[in-house]
């Protein structure tokens, strides 16, 4: 699945700040590196179905086996072997003669900070190796899929160093002369073999942490189907940043994957939308969703329009960000490889008669485009109509709305109720009644 940085901040994946989007909710990681792979697996996901199943695989074991996961590697081991091999490529001969003749007294006298380096950065590694080779242990058990079972024996290989052994054996009686050499060996040896059993390791807490959050959450993992036909089931769809979510059923298939969204502004229809992309996102990842039941074929990517922004600089107004990001959801369009297309009020930009007729058009030509999965949503009751009107023969549009109540007295309320049809509530200017801003504007100045 491929995502722009677009899609990643309309549906919510990260913010600016790192405060109150789906990231945090998901970040479960035990180290720096495994919340950097994490971050990396979100922007690229698995491209082929293949390769998602086998992550999906990988994550279920997980779920069932979170308390297998070695304890003796904190996120400063890490850290601290960062440093270690920093100074590697410094070194030029093996400590000799008086060095290794002083004994771990006098070290500590004349070379204090030296000496608790070596000894504490040589425990860390030692600790690294030791929750490596717990992992590695774990390629024997019983149904571990297929993925894991390659990582874990990947694991393997890299410890049959010959320096492994000594180096997990390290203890507070080692003499501080053993120490030296094995400190200048592992640095001029294993510098790379650490890095990579650090990617393998950081790769399988992200994996963890996403099972972590699948349970933690109470998601469940969806069906994952081949890319066609394409289609997309949802039972009890949420929003999974809100507290008191509402939830939603709905079901697209190929001859129906196009979806007329109206209802009143706030009364629900972006929440409903990006609940639609994250929930899409997080299956693409591998990971439970905020369901009760999903069932998707593998998409491409996910094309979002929903928060699009002018640009000062470059002399661009809206309506032509808006254009230009149309444009670029057209070009994806033309790949055969399915997409979820995720647009929210368009042409915002622009007067009603013009966003009238772009709407309209826009309308027209993603129909031409069968094998994509298309979510639009307007406040312009007249598009929605006419497409309800042209639609009778062919069926090939779902309508749903969101429901708002309203009485007499001119009083409102959001029911965040999903409902086959078309919405032509209007209550823009009794919002603005309600909140008392016609009063205020009509004010004399005394």
């Amino acid at each position: 699945m491929q995502n722009d940085k677009t899609t990643l901040r309309d549906l919510s994946i990260f913010t600016s700040d790192g405060s109150g989007d789906v990231f945090e909710l998901i970040n479960h990681t035990t180290t720096h590196a495994g919340r950097d792979m994490l971050r990396k697996h979100i922007q690229h996901p698995p491209d082929t179905f293949e390769k998602l199943k086998d992550v999906q695989d990988a994550i279920k074991f997980w779920y069932a086996n979170t308390a297998r996961w070695p304890e003796g590697v904190l996120n400063g081991t890490l850290v601290m072997l960062d440093k270690f091999f920093e100074s590697a490529d410094s070194l030029s001969a093996p400590p000799t003669g008086f060095t290794l003749f002083l004994n771990s007294y006098f070290q500590r006298l004349l070379h204090k900070q030296e000496y608790f380096f070596t000894k504490f950065s040589l425990s860390h590694l030692a600790d690294f190796l030791k929750g490596c080779g717990q992992l590695s242990e774990m390629a024997t058990l019983p149904g571990v899929p297929a993925v894991l079972k390659r990582e874990f024996e990947t694991i393997g290989e890299e410890l049959r160093h010959r320096l492994t052994e000594p180096i997990a054996a390290i203890t507070n009686e080692t003499k501080y002369a053993d120490l030296m050499q094995l400190d200048y060996r592992a640095r001029r040896e294993m510098k790379h073999v650490v890095h990579r059993l650090i990617d393998s390791y950081s790769r399988l807490d992200a994996w963890r942490s996403m099972a972590i959050a699948t349970k933690a959450h109470g998601w469940v993992f969806p069906e994952l189907v081949a890319a066609k036909p394409v289609c997309m089931e949802t039972t009890g769809l949420s929003h999974p940043l809100l507290k008191e979510p509402v939830s939603y059923d709905i079901a697209f298939e190929q001859d129906r994957n196009f979806l007329l969204l109206t209802g009143a502004n706030m009364s629900g229809k972006t929440t409903f939308m990006r609940a639609l992309g994250v929930g899409a996102l997080l299956a693409h990842l591998g990971m439970g969703v905020p369901a009760r039941a999903m069932k998707i074929s593998f998409l491409q990517g996910i094309i979002t329009n929903m928060q699009v922004e002018d640009n000062i600089l470059r002399g661009e107004s809206y309506f032509f960000a808006e254009v230009q990001r149309m444009k670029q959801t057209a070009e994806k369009l033309l790949k055969p490889e399915a997409h979820l297309v995720l647009m929210d009020e368009l042409f915002k930009g622009t007067n009603v008669h013009d966003a009238y007729e772009c709407t309209r058009a826009v309308m027209d030509g993603l129909l031409h485009h069968p094998n994509h999965l298309m979510i639009i949503s307007t406040h312009l009751y007249e598009v929605a109509q006419q497409f309800k009107e042209d639609n009778v023969k062919n069926k090939e549009i779902l309508f749903y709305y969101f429901v708002t109540t309203m009485s007499a007295e001119g009083d409102y309320k959001f029911t965040y109720e999903l409902k086959n049809g078309i919405s032509d509530d209007r209550i823009g200017y009794r919002i603005l009644q309600k909140e008392g801003v016609i009063e205020l504007l009509n004010r004399k100045v005394s």
